[in-house]
């Protein structure tokens, strides 16, 4: 991903980047919700079933996993509300 110049984009620019941040952060939270329940399910089924082999539990970790890559970077576009913040576009 490359890195934007948010110092150089008009007030209408950074409303639009503003305006696809929040959708962006929606769908990271929809996903990670989405990922969070397929490992409480797995490990629900993995404790009620008879057979607790590690077999079942290893595919829980991709989750987890994916999970973790999303939550690693949050701070990716700071950039875009320090300038939205300096502007007064907040």
């Amino acid at each position: 991903m490359e890195k934007k110049n948010y110092s150089g984009m008009t007030d209408a620019e950074l409303l639009l980047e503003k305006k696809n941040f929040k959708t962006s952060r929606l769908l990271h939270a929809a996903g990670i919700g989405f990922l969070a329940g397929i490992v409480v399910f797995g490990f629900g089924a993995w404790i009620l079933s008879s057979d607790r082999s590690l077999g079942f539990l290893i595919p829980m970790f991709f989750p987890i996993l994916f999970i973790y890559k999303m939550l690693k970077n949050p701070k990716q576009d700071d950039g875009l509300m320090e300038v939205l913040k300096a502007r007064g576009l907040n």
